[in-house]
């Protein structure tokens, strides 16, 4: 079972969360990693681009000049694709480029992701993100103090707007809620930082809400049940 430190803002460890080994199973399915990120990519794409076909180019239907005599190649018309200015053969239309994998895919690939991020000691719990003020200077000290440098990205068990505009104008940095948690961001982050309610709220997501809550061990205190563990996330789509 993985266990991760629980840290507060002075990096001192103040407890311990046990991680349910029924869904961190320390396996990396690299393959549905990249199918997912690929997923996410081409669903962010805009499918803009257009071109005319010959039929749709303005101008003239007449033909250039008569078929014979002139010494110059026939043409039949001025929006020929061969000429400048005429149509384009095959253009592109506009178009989605969504696709979606299985939901069961989608689970697997976000759970391989933070597998890889655990084994690397790039998932760091915190005790919570309760900020004195809420300003950027306050985000940059916490991740100073707490060695986290590079692209982070805060986990929270529902919407801060606190942290949210907080971080907001901090380079490389930014927070999503548990629900909104996906793979490409997982993967771009250099380092995961969750909240405690953060960590559990993602396993219930996973989990579903059938299951039981982790176990939390706090120092001085004794391990909780489930009642006191974060209620079920609302649902959301794997990788979306």
């Amino acid at each position: 079972m993985p266990v991760l430190a629980v840290m507060n803002h002075q990096n001192e460890r103040v407890g311990e969360i046990h991680l349910d080994d029924g869904i961190f199973d320390g396996q990396v399915r690299e393959h549905l990693i990249h199918e997912v990120v690929v997923m996410q990519l081409a669903a962010r794409r805009a499918g803009s681009a257009s071109a005319k076909t010959r039929s749709e180019v303005r101008g003239t239907t007449a033909k250039p000049w008569r078929q014979k005599g002139t010494g110059r190649a026939r043409a039949g018309r001025r929006r020929s694709p061969l000429w400048r200015h005429g149509g384009v053969i095959f253009p592109p239309n506009p178009r989605s480029y969504e696709f979606r994998p299985p939901k069961k895919v989608r689970r697997a690939a976000l759970i391989s992701a933070l597998n890889r991020k655990i084994a690397a000691g790039d998932l760091k719990v915190l005790d919570t993100f309760e900020l004195p003020e809420t300003r950027s200077s306050e985000v940059v000290k916490l991740l100073n103090r707490l060695d986290a440098g590079g692209k982070v990205l805060c986990v929270t068990a529902d919407l801060d707007a606190g942290l949210r505009r907080a971080s907001w104008n901090v380079p490389k940095v930014k927070s999503l809620p548990a629900p909104g948690l996906n793979v490409y961001d997982v993967e771009h982050a250099n380092i995961l930082l969750c909240s405690r309610e953060g960590i559990e709220a993602v396993q219930q997501r996973l989990r579903g809400a059938s299951g039981k809550d982790a176990a939390v061990v706090s120092s001085g205190d004794e391990a909780p049940g489930a009642e006191n563990g974060v209620e079920a996330a609302p649902a959301a789509e794997d990788g979306s």
